[in-house]
């Protein structure tokens, strides 16, 4: 069965970085689409990036990119989010989501890791 196990969350203050972890358990290759989901208070799940485990291609959402990166440890079923110049607007709960490919639709797996940004 697969699962995940996200990390990283906390409180930082605008401007500020953190660096998200998602491991992974019980991974097959018919999941080659690893992405983050965020949920703000009161709002719907956004998907924010993805990344292929076979080609390494990633994929953004607008409000993140230039300030996000995501990767993988495929030795460590490992797949990080690190962010940079965050914005309140950053806030929420951080899930890890896979399916079959980044452009296809993605499972929420993950519990989440929380990350609130505020002055």
């Amino acid at each position: 069965q697969l699962q995940f196990v996200e990390s990283g969350g906390g409180l930082v203050q605008p401007g500020g970085s953190l660096r998200l972890s998602c491991v992974a358990s019980g991974f097959t290759s018919d999941y080659d689409g690893i992405g983050w989901f965020r949920q703000a208070p009161g709002k719907e799940h956004e998907g924010v990036s993805c990344i292929s485990i076979s080609d390494g291609s990633t994929y953004y959402s607008d409000s993140v990119k230039g300030r996000f990166t995501i990767s993988r440890d495929n030795t460590n079923n490992t797949v990080y989010l690190q962010m940079n110049s965050l914005k309140p607007e950053d806030t929420g709960v951080y899930y890890c989501a896979s399916g079959a490919t980044c452009e296809g639709d993605l499972e929420i797996w993950g519990r989440g890791t929380l990350v609130s940004v505020f002055s």
